[in-house]
């Protein structure tokens, strides 16, 4: 079968205006993607240039498809299904940062180059106060973001029309504050002048993204029967869901450089991304956490699985709903509308979640993603909501287990074993107390500060209800107990 390049796809020749660090499916199906439809339906007119970051990998694979890939996105819309399928024509050269280190380091001086996109994890924005100018590349990524920027500085003699606007998509707080904070330090760590870093201030735009959509990647599963229906192979194919949601918040406006809204794209431009990120934080990923622990003791694996039980889709519409969305300062619809979408995410027959991937380190999960709702309901309302108590129950019910093995609680299912993931603290803490009855586990569970940050025994009513709703676990069994909820 023929590889994509070998197609007679066309490639237009544009100017390079995006130098992304990272090459992984995340960007290709998510940024690059929508770079691609900006060059289509916009006179945005650029194209990217991939860097590989890191030392380890290669590029080849890209080279070897002249830098062609497909997105292929699959998922419920308005319940209803929905397939999207686009080639990527946008992405002009991939290159490796420390193997090919002039080529990289050349696009500094790239007359057309405007924006600088960034996924290297978590981890990646740091400040390695190891790292040197005199590396080529630097090791960190700010350190390489700081050094090809005063490259920059220096080639176009500090023109403040040459600065670059900064989008790292990396999944922290503030990341682009926090990216900004990194390269000023490292700035001066390394002596650079003070013209450089009045450059940054007045020239460089350093933007804090949220983003959202599930990529699940190359398609292993399914590749053979893809490429038959695609009609060639493609060894960069990505796969993911139709749901997308760029939120950029810059103190200058850059909507009219990324003409995003022309082409129909979910990106909101803003000066505050954190309405959204708390919405998206609080509905899609506390619904997550409030329903799965429970649903997999009723006797459920996936999500979606889930989805088609009356009793936990009820449960978790409720939670939403009922007692999220009532907590939260968006426009109602903007709310409604999320949630809608939301669980046809969660419907989506293309995506297989497996409830115990997603239970990994749930007490951290409860604490940022429910506890937020479950305080600020009692604080607007003056009632415990149920729901999230029942969750809380429910995670405490899950997290049930007296022996460690291998870093993991094993917990027991109806005589099936399963391994409970988390913090060697908060297993060692569960393996002691789990055998204790349901109002003396819960008062220690709740009043355990290092979990919460706080003490919940002494918000009025969670104590009772959470260990109430324990009790109903225990001897109802989940399903039973749920279904009273």
């Amino acid at each position: 079968m023929k590889l994509i390049n070998e197609t007679g796809i066309v490639k237009n020749e544009r100017p390079v205006k995006v130098l992304q660090f990272g090459e992984g499916n995340f960007l290709r199906a998510f940024v690059d993607y929508m770079i691609d439809i900006i060059n289509e339906k916009t006179d945005f007119n650029g194209d990217i240039v991939l860097v590989k970051p890191i030392e380890h990998g290669t590029v080849e694979r890209f080279r070897a498809q002249d830098n062609l890939y497909t997105v292929y996105l699959r998922g419920l819309e308005n319940g209803s299904e929905k397939v999207l399928k686009r080639v990527v024509t946008s992405v002009k050269d991939t290159v490796a940062s420390y193997e090919d280190y002039d080529k990289y380091s050349a696009y500094a001086e790239l007359d057309t180059l405007r924006f600088i996109v960034s996924n290297t994890t978590e981890a990646g924005i740091v400040l390695d106060k190891e790292d040197k100018l005199e590396y080529n590349p630097p090791k960190s990524y700010p350190g390489k973001l700081t050094k090809f920027l005063y490259e920059r500085y220096k080639f176009f003699k500090g023109d403040v029309s040459k600065g670059l606007v900064m989008l790292p998509v990396e999944l922290i707080d503030n990341n682009g504050k926090e990216l900004e904070k990194c390269v000023k330090a490292l700035a001066e760590m390394w002596g650079l002048e003070s013209g450089f870093a009045a450059w940054l201030d007045e020239a460089c735009i350093f933007a804090s993204t949220l983003v959202d959509r599930i990529v699940t990647g190359y398609p292993r599963d399914e590749d053979t029967q893809i490429f038959e229906e695609f009609g060639y192979q493609d060894n960069l194919l990505v796969t993911g869901e139709p749901f997308a949601l760029w939120v950029i918040e810059s103190d200058k406006d850059i909507s009219k450089e990324l003409p995003f809204e022309k082409a129909g794209l979910p990106v909101i431009f803003t000066d505050n991304h954190k309405p959204y990120k708390q919405r998206k934080v609080r509905i899609l990923n506390g619904a997550h956490t409030s329903f799965v622990l429970a649903s997999y003791l009723a006797g459920n694996d996936y999500v979606g699985q889930s989805m088609d039980d009356e009793t936990v889709f009820g449960f978790m519409k409720s939670t939403i709903f009922d007692e999220v969305i009532p907590t939260l300062d968006l426009p109602e619809k903007d709310l409604t509308d999320f949630a809608d979408a939301v669980i046809d995410r969660f419907r989506n027959p293309f995506i297989k979640h497996a409830l115990l991937a997603i239970s990994l380190n749930s007490v951290s999960k409860w604490r940022a993603r429910c506890m937020p709702s479950f305080l600020e309901y009692i604080n607007r309302k003056g009632t415990v909501p149920a729901h999230l108590a029942f969750s809380l129950a429910a995670l405490i019910a899950f997290y049930s287990g007296s022996e460690i093995r291998e870093g993991a609680l094993i917990g027991n299912r109806n005589g099936e074993e399963y391994l409970i993931k988390d913090d060697a603290f908060v297993l060692e803490f569960f393996a002691e107390n789990s055998a204790l009855d349901a109002d003396r586990l819960a008062e220690k569970v709740l009043s355990n500060e290092s979990f919460w940050g706080t003490d919940l025994t002494k918000v009025n009513g969670a104590l009772e209800n959470v260990s109430g709703y324990l009790r109903s676990i225990r001897e109802l069994g989940m399903r039973e107990a749920m279904k009273k909820i």
